[in-house]
């Protein structure tokens, strides 16, 4: 198994630009999208950046780590240090890191790395079969 990093890097421009479509132009979106679809897709682009930095690492590996890196995100959110605070007032930071503990990021993370890895396992079951 190895990952094209062209293609990742590609799918993860596509999936940022859909996460900041989802917070920057909500009128566009389901009232459903507006309110997970950022987390769910962050999550996707943690994976997928997994994916770009570990070519060869499994699917499972990658998915493991991403919910892992995600989890930790998500409970640096309930310590508000001021230097931790004052990165968050950051626009990036605060894309990055989040603002606050929500349990439903948690359920958005785990969606957006499924999906991740389903597509991942469905491609490249397909592609050792060829």
């Amino acid at each position: 198994m190895r990952r094209s990093r062209i293609l990742y890097s590609l799918l993860i421009l596509i999936v940022v630009l859909l996460g900041l479509g989802t917070r920057q132009i909500p009128q566009l979106w389901p009232h459903f999208v507006v309110l997970y679809g950022g987390d769910t897709l962050w999550a996707l682009c943690v994976f997928l950046g997994l994916g770009w930095l570990c070519p060869r690492a499994t699917p499972e590996r990658n998915a493991l780590i991403a919910f892992a890196f995600s989890l930790a995100i998500e409970l640096s959110q309930l310590y508000h240090a001021p230097w931790l605070d004052a990165l968050r007032a950051n626009p990036i930071g605060g894309l990055v890191l989040g603002y606050g503990f929500l349990w439903s990021d948690l359920v958005c993370y785990a969606v957006g790395i499924a999906a991740g890895w389903l597509v991942e396992r469905l491609i490249f079951n397909k592609a050792s079969c060829n």
